[in-house]
């Protein structure tokens, strides 16, 4: 993601053909360096998508090719410095299958009552490389908004397509994984992220 995994090898090969229910991901964009935590942008809302023009496919095109760069599941526009609601993802689900996508100005629904199970399994940030650390969240996931040319879009999944989706959506709502862990764990992601610093120089990963 935004969210990562703690290793490649916790994410199941990536079919040759991924789901594509809205379409498929812009190409030719260029890397950005990732915004770090603690940058404004990344603590507050961000601002409605309201115009669906090509300054908004090139914009997700570099999200997309930041994104991989980064070896991450998903990346909202925040983290790359720019106040827009929106993220892409390309992500598997507990099977194995991947599903890509864009999101603007996304809304989250989650299972309630006896069909709310939670995940407690790691989460990271490409935001706050390097470091990882449990963060309990629904096992199932939706997620509604618009796509590139203004047109609805869904995207459901479990495993972690389902933890993307949540960690994406509250990006644009200049929320950060962190903030939804207790003081013991931030301070075990901190020395996590203080220990891998070196690897993730300013400027990371363009």
């Amino acid at each position: 993601m935004s969210v990562v995994t703690p290793s490649a090898t916790s994410i199941p090969a990536m079919p040759d053909e991924p789901l594509a229910p809205h379409g498929p991901l812009p190409e030719g964009g260029s890397v950005r360096p990732v915004t770090r935590w603690g940058t404004e942008v990344m603590h507050r809302h961000n601002q409605r998508v309201t115009t669906y023009d090509d300054d908004l496919r090139r914009l997700v095109a570099d999200m997309v090719a930041t994104m991989y760069a980064a070896d991450g599941v998903g990346l909202a526009a925040c983290q790359i410095g720019v106040d827009l609601a929106v993220f892409c993802f390309d992500c598997p689900d507990e099977s194995g299958t991947h599903t890509v996508g864009v999101v603007c100005n996304p809304v989250v629904v989650l299972p309630e009552g006896k069909d709310r199970n939670l995940d407690e399994s790691d989460e990271g940030c490409l935001s706050y490389p390097g470091a990882f650390v449990e963060c309990a969240r629904p096992d199932q996931a939706s997620v509604t908004g618009t796509g590139l040319d203004g047109e609805p879009v869904s995207f459901s999944g479990d495993g972690l397509l389902a933890r993307c989706l949540q960690h994406e959506t509250d990006h644009t709502h200049g929320t950060v994984f962190g903030d939804r862990l207790s003081t013991k764990a931030r301070k075990r992601l901190r020395k996590a992220h203080d220990r891998a610093a070196e690897e993730f120089p300013p400027g990371w990963p363009a």
